[in-house]
């Protein structure tokens, strides 16, 4: 698909990654339409992007509530006249044992990582199909993949989100509405993981905010269905663990990444 001159709405565009995929959105020709739930945050990622001629609009939006994710879709199709990409980019991480987490929180994490995407494409596919004409992307996680110890409702989330995915991507392929999900590993220097401040175990790696914008951006232009972005080759440990569950429950813990996973909420 073409990007320039193409209406995309992003979700999760105040923070983290966010703004660095909006960038190279942007940089393509893209028109923007940026949601998140910080008015502030979104108007400075707004005036940057102005800064560099980008066309973009702002709508604040807490994706936690039903009648929010209603009314943006309704506000960028009145403003902007259409939406021809979605990217479902917002997501919460609350990491820790499950059995300590407050329920709350974890019921914020189903709305906002599986939910809000659920919610905005069952809104906005019903105008796709009628032009025959679409892109969603999903940011997942290579926890969907694998999945990760003291981040459960995280991993949880976005293997539902990717499997979702798979089932939408077979179910309406030839109807002109194409689908593409995104499996970062640990994203340094901004987002959920780089908050603590620490090295991903060497044999997992990790890949940078920059890496997973442009990993957006191909998947668009070139309809790649999956892409996984991350400094190590992650596909043959997948594999063993879909081969073989016990296998890859051991290779979890040879690698580091359960001990890792402790550290990092400080369990140890």
């Amino acid at each position: 698909m073409e990007l320039k001159g193409k209406v995309v709405l992003l979700t999760g565009g105040s923070r983290g990654i966010g703004p660095i995929i909006t960038n190279s959105l942007a940089h393509k020709g893209a028109v923007i339409a940026l949601a998140a739930r910080s008015q502030t945050g979104l108007e400075e990622v707004a005036g940057h992007l102005k800064a560099l001629n980008a066309n973009v609009r702002i709508f604040p939006v807490d994706l936690r509530e039903s009648l929010q994710r209603e009314r943006l879709i309704g506000s960028v199709i009145r403003e902007m006249g259409t939406i021809d990409i979605l990217v479902n980019n917002a997501g919460l991480e609350t990491e820790g044992a499950y059995s300590e987490l407050p329920w709350r929180s974890i019921q914020e994490n189903i709305e906002v990582n599986l939910t809000a995407p659920m919610a905005l494409t069952h809104l906005i596919l019903p105008e796709m199909l009628k032009k025959k004409s679409g892109y969603i992307v999903n940011i997942a996680s290579i926890a969907a993949k694998n999945g990760a110890p003291y981040a459960a409702v995280y991993s949880g989330t976005k293997a539902g989100l990717a499997e979702w995915t798979r089932a939408l991507r077979l179910e309406l392929a030839g109807t002109g509405i194409r689908f593409s999900t995104i499996f970062p590993g640990y994203v340094r220097e901004l987002g959920m993981f780089a908050k603590f401040g620490v090295k991903s175990p060497r044999i997992i790696g990790s890949c940078s905010p920059d890496q997973v914008a442009k990993a957006v951006v191909k998947a668009i232009e070139n309809e790649k269905p999956e892409t996984i972005v991350n400094s190590r080759p992650l596909r043959y440990v997948f594999f063993l663990n879909e081969l073989s569950p016990t296998l890859g429950d051991w290779i979890m813990r040879i690698s580091g990444a359960n001990d890792f996973q402790r550290k990092k909420v400080k369990k140890e």
